[in-house]
């Protein structure tokens, strides 16, 4: 009969007890190395916000660059505001979409996007994009503000209305909100809705000269 050789007890325990200590050097090495890595990174992103003051957007864009890193949601983010700042608005646009792909949900990538989008004029393309944000936040006064000057820029006033009563409805004596809604209520012959918000209006702003111009109008 064949008698299977078996490895002494202490012996196993040695082996095991190696093992462990292999694992724990290998676990505190990385450790360590991501912690010099994330200082780099910091380090870079301190740099960058010190050469964006004084207005050197290459040499900010060069030292996050060489720290970069394709998933990290934090880099490409400020690579896009950078490239923006830059006026290299393709390369803007394309850091900005990387961050929007990794955060899908997020609504702050998705501002950032806008920025070189309507420098190029894409108004097309943003109105997609604020219809993503709204999509999952629906009461998102400044997106529902933006949605509506483009409309009111574009002649379209009932299409304006909803996303500007929604903004008064939520910032019911909000200046923005309140005289941009009277001019598209007028641009819409509703004379008398108009006039009680250039009223409103007047009140926030006595003498405002954009709602004084609209009253007179109105009479």
């Amino acid at each position: 009969m064949e008698i299977l050789a078996k490895t002494p007890r202490h012996k196993t325990n040695l082996i095991v007890k190696t093992e462990i200590l292999v694992l724990a050097f290998l676990i505190a090495l990385i450790t360590a190395f991501n912690a010099h890595a994330q200082d780099k990174v910091t380090e870079a992103f301190r740099e960058s916000y010190s050469l964006e003051k004084s207005q050197n957007f290459n040499g900010a864009i060069d030292r996050l660059k060489a720290v970069y890193q394709s998933d990290s949601y934090e880099l490409n983010l400020r690579l896009g505001w950078l490239h923006y700042q830059a006026s290299k608005l393709d390369l803007s646009v394309e850091y900005y979409t990387k961050a929007v792909d990794l955060k899908p949900y997020a609504v702050e990538p998705k501002l950032g996007l806008v920025l070189p989008l309507s420098v190029q004029g894409k108004w097309d393309k943003i109105l997609d994009i604020y219809g993503q944000i709204l999509k999952n936040d629906p009461q998102n006064s400044l997106v529902n503000y933006r949605v509506g000057l483009i409309y009111y820029n574009r002649g379209e006033f009932a299409k304006a209305d909803p996303y500007l009563e929604k903004v008064v409805n939520l910032y019911p004596f909000d200046y923005d909100g309140l005289i941009l809604l009277a001019w598209n209520k007028l641009s819409l012959q509703k004379s008398r809705e108009a006039k009680i918000l250039f009223q409103k209006v007047l009140l926030n702003n006595p003498g405002d000269e954009s709602a004084t111009e609209g009253l007179k109008l109105i009479k």
